[in-house]
């Protein structure tokens, strides 16, 4: 890159080098002609440079879009390079209407600056040639604004279309998933094994010293097999994933690259985000042949000196997998015992199953044998 710069800064100098020498040429070349004949000479001259190297330039210039746009093509995020097509339904509609709007957009924008770079060249100043004086034409007045009209219209429309569709509420069976962002880091939340939902919170009962990071709110049954991380973040293949998005201290970002997933976390107003993730971290690794291949959570919104290594690793399991997973984690209350202070005494008894699941089974077995005998 270092080299184009200093390539184009030589070839501008030596334009201007040559249109000064072209200048002067001209000049002496017309002593002793009338004023007229060395006004005409200087117009004639200094049009035809100029009309000449405006094309140039532009030839140049598209030359040095596709350059650069080959060069960097290996670093986009999107349909080409290193990184593959998305791993989310909603995301591979996102990249195609992605790339056909930069397709029509490249198209008009090369139409319009080539006849833009021409004209100047065509019509050029000619002593010899009349201008045709057009003043109006109502036909062409409403074919150059309807038709761009119509595809800006097209384009809008589209996007709302699929904006509307990967904003909608997320199905009836979509996994739930609390994600929260703090300096500097995320924080992952569960529904647990029993009930699936996940229980209520509140910021006043965030206690980070007693381990409720989350502040959760013991006072709800739904708590109680809630289970939290904050080392990775597990997801089914193939099942809508709801993601509870929300921030404990400034704003932050959930951005999923490959996914296509991206929903800004904000303090005091929960946002959400669903999609379905289409391979899994092991279909990723064999696609891309790299067995140490990993999806990854970023934060996309710099909130403070680390913002830099705000991330946490998302591993895709297959549906089985998955399930086999979460009924190997321990609710927090089970890690916690003494939160069990907090609950209310009336669910108490309940929530001593989570705590001390093996003598909760014994006395429920107890309790079945006596009656049967009775």
């Amino acid at each position: 890159m270092t080299l184009l710069i200093v390539i184009l800064a030589v070839v501008f100098l030596v334009l201007t080098i040559m249109v000064i020498s072209k200048t002067q040429t001209l000049l002496k070349g017309v002593k002793g002609s009338s004023e007229s004949e060395v006004e005409d000479a200087m117009t004639d001259g200094a049009n035809n440079a100029n009309a000449i190297g405006l094309f140039v330039f532009w030839i140049v210039s598209v030359i040095g879009m596709v350059w650069s746009f080959n060069y960097a093509k290996k670093d986009f995020l999107m349909a080409f390079g290193d990184l593959p097509t998305a791993s989310s339904t909603h995301g591979k509609e996102t990249d195609y209407w992605f790339w056909f709007g930069m397709a029509v957009i490249t198209i008009a924008f090369v139409l319009v600056n080539t006849v833009l770079f021409y004209f100047p060249l065509k019509y050029r100043y000619n002593k010899d040639r009349k201008a045709y004086f057009y003043p109006h034409n109502n036909t062409l007045e409403i074919v150059w604004t309807l038709i761009p009209a119509i595809v800006m219209a097209g384009l809008v429309f589209t996007g709302l279309r699929v904006w509307n569709r990967v904003m909608s509420d997320a199905p009836k069976d979509a996994e739930v998933i609390e994600i929260m962002g703090k300096q500097f880091g995320w924080q992952v939340r569960y529904g647990g094994n029993d009930d699936g939902k996940l229980g209520n919170y509140s910021y006043k009962l965030i206690n980070d010293a007693e381990g409720n990071e989350f502040g959760l709110d013991f006072t709800d049954e739904n708590s109680f097999d809630d289970f939290t991380s904050n080392t990775e973040i597990h997801i089914p293949k193939g099942k809508p994933v709801l993601l509870k998005i929300r921030a404990r201290d400034v704003l932050h970002s959930v951005f999923i690259p490959h996914m296509r997933v991206k929903m800004d976390a904000v303090p005091g107003m929960p946002t959400k985000f669903w999609f379905v993730a289409e391979k899994s971290t092991a279909d990723m690794r064999a696609e891309l042949g790299n067995p140490d291949f990993k999806y990854e959570i970023a934060c996309t919104e710099v909130c403070g000196r680390s913002h830099f290594a705000m991330k946490l690793t998302l591993i895709v399991d297959e549906p089985a997998d998955y399930e086999k997973w979460k009924k190997e984690q321990k609710s927090l209350l089970a890690t916690k015992p003494e939160f069990i202070e907090k609950v209310p005494a009336n669910l108490k008894a309940k929530a001593m199953k989570y705590i001390m699941p093996e003598s909760a089974t014994t006395a429920s077995n107890d309790t079945t044998t006596t009656a049967a005998s009775l």
